[in-house]
């Protein structure tokens, strides 16, 4: 009996044998496999950080000689100035885009960052303008000067950095865990490095980088507006008033309370469920953004049955002489921009976007944080110097010219210009042309897609 149950058992534990060895094998093949992967991921990671600091610190020694350049020369070398400048934008745009390949998030290095993004802003701003008619002025080679001085410091701390890493043959991928990691490595000089750099940016003195500069990194707050704090009664019946809707289906909460962005969310209920939501500002109780939550379904309107249902929406709601800019359809919505007009001429810093749904035409969004922020009813817009002709002929000849219209924009230096819009193709794409209309320069080139095109008929000269 013993003999022929042997007989059975025997091929049976020596096929499990053999499938757990094979198992076995396979499954340190697998973990063999993986930890390959993860070394070489590891290598390949610490290779993008070691290219990405020595970069960092390359382009900071680069930087600090066309500083040096800049402020060696004669103050009326402007083309000098200008080849410089543009070089330090070149740079900073470099050392930017170096630093966010770095581990920061486990090193501070926000005041390095600030420096390079305003230094970035300034040393382009100042080289486009026209230097021989608006040269450097006293204060800016002031700046130019405390910069070269400071990226001096920066340049010599980044340095010692390097040196005490290869000496040391540190790991940025070690420098990632080291924070938060119980055993491996102790030596933190990297991240030490960083922070010096970072505690020396932050005890700069703070430069006047101009109003150009200043005014992009303001921060838009509806306290800069001098409006009065309005309570949530007052944006309960303001989202009522909006809706037509009861106050009763109206639950307000407040967002940042205590902060410079403090908002109101106004909620419209339907059999307490949530239908619409709208964002006031807490300064003026103004209306910032409206979102309804009905579901769209398919495309049913034209685009010209879309943006009439939009215009008669702004006007129900109290914006007035809004005028259609911009269009873009994604499925079955539509996105539509309007801008405000002053007389003839389109105000593009007052903009409100609408969202209309493509099934009906009725308007299930509203953006309007752009048209809060720059309203200005008492807006004064020169008289442009320049006379249509002479704006055309800055044009393209080859340039076919569907529409034009005078415009108010932002140019680059965040200063509002009076231009002349000029839409129309060259080369097979649609363009809008800016040309100012005091100096005849090109503000600014759009390239836009034939559906994002205003239906404008083209004006006679």
């Amino acid at each position: 009996m013993y003999k022929r149950l042997s007989t059975v058992l025997f091929p049976i534990v020596a096929l499990i044998m053999v499938g757990a060895l094979v198992w076995g094998y396979r499954e340190s093949q697998l973990r063999r496999e993986v930890s390959l992967q993860a070394r070489s991921m590891s290598i390949k990671t610490e290779n993008q950080y070691q290219r990405a600091f020595h970069d960092l610190s390359f382009h900071m020694d680069q930087l600090h000689s066309q500083l040096g350049n800049a402020v060696a020369v004669h103050n009326t070398s402007h083309a000098m100035h200008r080849k410089c400048l543009m070089n330090v934008w070149r740079l900073t745009s470099e050392a930017q885009s170096e630093v966010n390949q770095l581990p920061l998030n486990v090193m501070p290095f926000n005041h390095a960052k600030d420096l390079l993004s305003h230094l970035s802003t300034f040393s382009y701003q100042t080289a486009v303008r026209d230097l021989d008619h608006e040269p450097l002025t006293k204060k800016e080679l002031s700046n130019l000067k405390t910069l070269y001085n400071n990226s001096r410091e920066i340049s010599k701390s980044m340095h010692e950095v390097r040196a005490k890493a290869l000496t040391k043959n540190l790991r940025w991928t070690d420098v990632e865990q080291a924070p938060g990691a119980q055993t491996g490595p102790k030596d933190n000089t990297i991240i030490d490095g960083f922070k010096t750099v970072d505690k020396k940016v932050e005890g700069y003195k703070e430069l006047d980088w101009g109003p150009s500069v200043a005014t992009i990194y303001a921060k838009r707050s509806a306290k800069k507006m001098n409006l009065p704090v309005v309570s949530a009664e007052q944006i309960k019946r303001n989202a009522a008033e909006f809706t037509g809707k009861p106050e009763s289906q109206i639950r307000v909460h407040e967002n940042g309370k205590g902060t410079e962005w403090a908002s109101y969310t106004a909620t419209l209920l339907n059999k307490q469920k949530p239908v619409a939501t709208m964002d006031f500002t807490k300064n003026g109780g103004k209306l910032i953004s409206y979102h309804d939550m009905r579901e769209v379904g398919p495309k049913k309107v034209t685009r010209n049955e879309a943006i009439r249902h939009a215009s008669e929406f702004l006007e129900q709601k109290g914006y007035k002489g809004m005028k259609p800019v911009a269009y873009d359809e994604r499925t079955n919505l539509a996105a539509i921009t309007f801008a405000s007009v002053q007389g003839d001429v389109i105000i593009y810093p007052e903009k409100i976007t609408v969202r209309s749904g493509l099934d009906n035409g009725q308007v299930t969004g509203l953006q309007a944080s752009d048209y809060v922020h720059e309203h200005n009813p008492l807006r004064h817009i020169p008289k442009a110097k320049l006379d249509l002709k002479a704006a055309r002929a800055k044009l393209n000849p080859e340039f076919h010219e569907t529409y034009h219209r005078e415009a108010l924009i932002k140019n680059e230096l965040s200063k509002e210009v009076l231009c002349y819009e000029f839409g129309g193709k060259i080369n097979g794409s649609v363009y809008r042309i800016y040309i100012n209309a005091d100096t005849g320069m090109e503000e600014t080139i759009e390239q836009v897609k034939d559906s994002d095109e205003p239906q404008a008929k083209a004006k006679n000269a």
